[in-house]
């Protein structure tokens, strides 16, 4: 299943969803009208927003799945509770990051094409420790955009990039989980753009602290929470093989694969964890994939650094499409 948090562009407050075929489906409002119609009341208790459902999970996601199955096929804009449809049309719906408000969100450095690039215009070679430690920061939980959002421009830079990325949302949560045990904590993936501004990113990393302001003011997440039944085809020889693209203005600049990640997220989730709790709803990010960046394709080779009014687009197969402009 895809799910999502959404408006309708009314200013209502922020809902859970999920997506079935062109339609969001509103889950509060069809537990309620699968109550009143088909006398089944056992999606009254579903949490009312994706945060709250991944802390108990396993639970939540079967009676998900059984929602969905519960509503009938139809036309679900013409089925009210309240007199409000119980699915609005995607193309009405502004989707938000999946989860809004996580406790935390943790950007590792997974790509080894991305890491040596990175660190050879630093004028150093690769750390042989790098194979051996998944190592993260940790970003900013509440800066947070999601698909067709705006993304302001941020002051103080004239380098600023995208990062084209991947990640995990955490389920139920946990301390000290090992790897063996850590695909039971990914509820699902999503699409991640690290914006970063890359001279105050030089400037702090010369320091050996950071990144801070250089990443501090920016990410986006979406478009949906893609659980890990719908990509079971995508797997082979224990990775994950998903296209990732990213286009600026109609232009492909990035064209990687998730299959080059070298770091598994169970690797990354046991690192993580170690002596804290993960909690539900946590982002872990992939770093970024190989190619995944002005900074590495050099700005000489792709039209320069980003500028107020670019459209940005990345996409993920099977994952979905996250869309900002800069303004």
């Amino acid at each position: 299943m895809k799910f999502v948090t959404y408006t309708n562009n009314d200013g209502e407050t922020p809902r859970f969803g999920f997506k079935r075929d062109d339609e969001i489906v509103d889950v509060i409002r069809s537990g309620i009208w699968v109550n009143e119609n088909i006398k089944d009341s056992s999606f009254l208790t579903v949490p009312t927003t994706l945060k709250l459902a991944l802390g108990n999970w396993d639970i939540n996601f079967s009676k998900l799945k059984n929602l969905n199955q519960a509503i009938p096929d139809t036309d679900l804009s013409s089925l009210e509770v309240d007199e409000k449809p119980i699915a609005i049309k995607e193309s009405e719906a502004s989707l938000l990051p999946p989860v809004t408000n996580p406790d935390t969100f943790r950007d590792f450095y997974a790509f080894e094409q991305h890491v040596k690039a990175a660190r050879k215009l630093r004028g150093l070679e690769m750390h042989p420790d790098w194979y051996k430690l998944p190592i993260f920061y940790f970003s900013n939980p509440t800066t947070l955009y999601g698909h067709g959002e705006i993304v302001p421009y941020p002051t103080g830079t004239e380098e600023l990039d995208f990062e084209l990325e991947f990640a995990i949302i955490i389920a139920n949560g946990g301390q000290n989980i090992k790897k063996e045990n850590a695909d039971k904590m990914i509820a699902g993936y999503t699409i991640l753009n690290d914006w970063s501004a890359r001279d105050l990113q030089r400037e702090e990393m010369q320091l050996n602290l950071g990144p801070a302001k250089g990443k501090d003011f920016a990410n986006s997440f979406g478009p949906y929470m893609v659980t890990p039944d719908e990509l079971t085809d995508a797997w082979d020889n224990n990775k994950l093989h998903l296209r990732m693209t990213c286009h600026v203005n109609g232009k492909l600049i990035s064209d990687g694969n998730t299959n080059d990640l070298y770091h598994s997220f169970p690797t990354m989730i046991e690192r993580a964890s170690m002596n804290v709790d993960l909690r539900p709803g946590d982002y872990i990010g992939s770093g970024t994939v190989g190619t995944g960046c002005i900074l590495e394709l050099r700005p000489e080779s792709t039209g320069g650094w980003l500028k107020r009014g670019d459209v940005v687009r990345l996409e993920i197969e099977h994952i979905g499409v996250l869309e900002n402009t800069i303004v």
